[in-house]
């Protein structure tokens, strides 16, 4: 067969997984709250940005990629970019390092940002560049900022918004500081998880902006008030994110749930209140408060800035029930 009928065919097949992706996240309700972003996820082209994934197979991972020998193999590539769901994308060591997150998590996130169009962003983790070619597509090039610790991150993200004609700034640096040079930024977006939230977000995000980052398994949305002042709810969805590199924080060790019931251990919204509350409550102290407080949802909770002080809570700001978050001064609500 003539290569150039194949990479027809594989064009072909693109749309049509892209058209029955964005279908399936339109159901999910992801778009909700702002349709917009329906175009964009429309438009642009996931398989540009995994020109190879992992896949985990019965031997490990087993690398899947467009420029593959075997016909067959490159249609799985295909299919597999427009599933709705995470693909790894750098592994050292078996460890994975940079994913592209599922693409229906990455809707309902750029919707609950609530862009404007003169909107400004800083996303924090470039991973494969698709979130920033979304951005870009939606508001930009020159509104949209994206930064990475890694240097081969930064450097393959920028490669692959150029392939698909994107041209937003790319920064290789370390996230937690931002990008100061750039700003100052009406929204910012973290892809990657952070123990707690970072001063120069609020310094370098103008008053009445919105901060969406990953917090313990949660995503929190947070309103700026000024430089040194935001506060939010929980999102009611789950998020699993791999850590900011360059954070220097060991990963927490696993807690004992010796007299939780499996009841309990079980629970998503369980573990959430675990992962939140680490620092502060041991899990028996948080089983108590979860079944008092009717097993709460994600989004009875919330998180306050305050200069150096940062701290998660339950339903109110001032309390009762409040938790400093790791890395800041204590809280005095």
């Amino acid at each position: 067969m003539d290569p150039h009928a194949l990479d027809k065919e594989l064009e072909e097949l693109a749309a049509a997984e892209r058209a029955a992706l964005v279908r399936e996240i339109e159901e999910s309700g992801a778009f909700a709250a702002d349709p917009g972003w329906k175009e964009a996820f429309a438009n642009v082209p996931r398989h540009l940005f995994v020109p190879y994934y992992y896949v985990a197979g019965p031997h490990g991972y087993e690398r899947r990629w467009g420029e593959s020998p075997d016909p067959r193999v490159r249609e799985l590539w295909v299919r597999g970019a427009y599933e709705d769901a995470p693909l790894a994308t750098r592994l050292r060591d078996g460890e994975l390092l940079s994913s592209s997150s599922q693409p229906s998590l990455m809707a309902l996130m750029l919707a609950e940002l609530r862009v404007e169009e003169d909107s400004r962003v800083l996303e924090i983790g470039a991973g494969t560049g698709y979130n920033a070619a979304l951005l870009a597509y939606r508001l930009g090039d020159e509104r949209v900022t994206t930064v990475d610790l890694d240097p081969e991150i930064t450097e393959s993200a920028r490669r692959h918004l150029a392939d698909a004609g994107y041209h937003p700034a790319v920064v290789t640096g370390d996230g937690a500081r931002g990008v100061p040079e750039r700003a100052p930024f009406d929204r910012i977006l973290a892809t990657c998880r952070l123990p707690s939230v970072p001063p120069a977000w609020l310094a370098q995000c103008r008053p009445g902006g919105r901060v969406l980052t990953p917090l313990a398994t949660g995503l929190v949305a947070l309103t700026v008030r000024d430089a040194g002042h935001a506060e939010g709810h929980f999102l009611h969805t789950p998020a699993f994110f791999v850590p900011l590199r360059g954070s220097d924080r060991p990963a927490p060790e696993p807690v004992a749930l010796g007299g939780v019931p499996q009841r309990a251990r079980g629970s998503d919204r369980f573990q959430f209140l675990l992962a939140l509350t680490r620092a502060s409550l041991d899990p028996q102290e948080a089983h108590a408060l979860w079944e008092r407080e009717g097993r709460p949802g994600r989004e009875r909770y919330g998180v306050t800035v305050v200069g150096e002080q940062a701290w998660a809570w339950l339903d109110e700001p001032e309390g009762p029930y409040t938790w400093p978050l790791p890395g800041s001064s204590g809280h005095s609500p």
